[in-house]
């Protein structure tokens, strides 16, 4: 899938609005994922409105092989032993 492909591209996500099942607040998500901001609760992604988009699918991917960043030497070094 193309997401530049206007015909295959995917849609916006949609705002949503419910009430918390802990606190009864009224809380805003997108496609039906939602998080408290007054008691935290979270519900699973799986209750969403539609599937989440697999990394490959988003635009700012990295494209080719990745490395693993380098440490400054500093960093690098093993830390001294503590003891006698």
């Amino acid at each position: 899938m193309n997401p530049h492909d206007p015909v295959h591209a995917p849609s916006a996500p949609e705002i949503t609005e419910a009430e918390c099942r802990r606190c009864g607040t009224l809380i805003a998500g997108l496609d039906g994922r939602y998080a408290c901001g007054v008691c935290g609760w979270v519900n699973d992604h799986s209750e969403g409105h539609r599937a989440l988009p697999r990394a490959e699918e988003d635009p700012d991917f990295p494209r080719g092989r990745r490395r693993r960043p380098q440490l400054p030497p500093e960093l690098a070094e093993p830390a001294p032993a503590i003891g006698p």
